[in-house]
């Protein structure tokens, strides 16, 4: 049976994270990651809640060395947590943090307080690329979270295949610092998965405020980057105050536009690129968003389309993946997105869809967060749109004027309400209850 090593291109010595102000090296990781193996108790699944990334990664380590498979869930919510509790009898949690919010039912491992890190120069053990390694879920935005289980080697070549469309071999011991959780397939692929197979570091925190992000990316050598979504750049780039320069910036989890992406450029001096893919797959292209609005797959992944529906094959994926979103084949390895098939809206005879919408509804001038929303129709009435919007010192009747030199008058809100914060995860999305929730308030 084929194998693939745990960790790859780091020396022992080499930096493989920091926290804390303090350099860790690739010999402790493994080292610790053993230790921890030793600690865990005998089952088949852990949830790892470890908000330091540097524990998760090393919790991660150590259940994939016990065959235990990682279960990673979108959010924390008490229903979430009983739901994954129901459906893997016998699971435990793994967290680093005084307060977790899990049910008394749920086993909980505290992530030792220390470890002695002591590195023996053990050799990188090597696990089979069919082992299962995590179970990931879909965020909930559009109804229940749906799990979607990864082996060892599928992460392995997706991570692969990210360092390679991203041009990161060029930047050896690149320090990454993410600011989306680890428990989401693109901050586990992009700030741990990557970091173990491509020879760089990880910085251990996850911070959300423009402060901390500043100064948490500040405290890394360079080459350094930072590894975000569009909902924090946002907030970091609405912030006055100089931002240190980055040698990589790289966006996932919703659209970015063209002006953000920009912006962030010119501010960090570093170029950003975008990953798309989902829960379902992993990443699958990339593009550099100042440049083109056409996405091209990674190596050797190819997409087919029917005019309707698309799929995706080939390179890490063990079976073709049926696509959620609308895309326009460009080529067997380019394509533009228009957005997710539960996103389009048909009124009037007219079509679009959310994304589109929610990309002219952002560009507006002080507009810091606005979703648009199809709310649950009854009877046989026409669908009305609504939208929620963030933008503070803005009218609904001035947004509402901008807006109709935009888009087509069947597609504007009826209503456009003003709220003071949008109840988005930590990811960057709505939730569907949160959504409807909305819905309900604005009766």
């Amino acid at each position: 049976m084929a194998t693939i090593p745990l960790i790859h291109g780091h020396d022992a010595g080499a930096a493989l994270a920091y926290r804390d102000g303090r350099t860790i090296t690739a010999g402790r990781f493994l080292e610790e990651a053993s230790q921890l193996a030793v600690l865990l108790p005998d089952r088949g699944h852990v949830i790892n809640l470890c908000a330091d990334r540097y524990r998760f990664a090393v919790g991660f380590a150590a259940a994939l060395l016990r065959r235990q498979v990682s279960l990673l869930p979108p959010n924390e919510t008490a229903d979430t947590i009983e739901r994954i509790v129901s459906a893997y009898p016998g699971v435990y949690c793994l967290s680093d943090r005084d307060e977790t919010p899990v049910p008394a039912t749920l086993e909980l491992v505290r992530f030792p307080s220390q470890l002695t890190g002591e590195s023996t120069r053990r050799p990188v053990p090597a696990l089979p690329e069919a082992q299962a390694a995590a179970v990931v879920f879909t965020s909930g935005s559009t109804g229940e979270p749906v799990p979607y289980s990864r082996t060892w080697g599928n992460l392995v070549r997706v991570a692969s295949a990210e360092i390679d469309a991203l041009g990161l071999r060029s930047r050896p011991g690149i320090a990454l610092l993410g600011t989306v959780p680890q428990q989401h397939v693109f901050g586990l692929e992009a700030t741990v998965m990557v970091v173990l197979q491509g020879g760089f570091a990880m910085h251990a925190c996850r911070p959300f405020y423009p402060t901390d992000i500043r100064s948490a990316l500040a405290s890394l050598p360079r080459p350094r980057g930072l590894v975000t979504s569009p909902l924090h750049l946002r907030i970091l780039l609405e912030d006055a105050d100089g931002l240190p320069p980055a040698d990589f910036l790289l966006c996932a989890t919703a659209p970015l536009s063209p002006q953000l992406a920009a912006q962030a450029e010119a501010r960090f001096s570093a170029p950003l690129y975008e990953i798309y893919g989902c829960t379902e797959s992993g990443g699958i292209a990339t593009r550099r968003t100042v440049e083109t609005a056409e996405w091209r797959a990674m190596e050797g992944v190819t997409l087919r389309s029917d005019g309707t529906s698309a799929w995706v094959k080939g390179g890490y994926f063990d079976s073709e993946v049926l696509l959620a979103d609308v895309i326009e084949l460009k080529g067997p390895r380019k394509f533009l997105l228009h957005g997710r098939k539960a996103d389009l809206v048909n009124i009037a005879g007219k079509r679009t869809s959310l994304a589109y919408l929610n990309y002219h509804l952002n560009s507006l001038e002080g507009v810091r967060d606005g979703a648009f929303v199809v709310p649950d129709q009854t009877g046989e009435g026409v669908t009305r749109l609504m939208a929620f919007v963030v933008a503070p010192g803005r009218t609904s009747e001035s947004l509402m004027s901008e807006l109709r030199r935009r888009i087509d008058a069947a597609f504007l809100p009826r209503p456009l309400c003003l709220v003071d914060v949008l109840p988005r995860n930590a990811t960057g999305k709505l939730p569907r209850h949160e959504v409807d929730e909305l819905v309900r308030k604005a009766g």
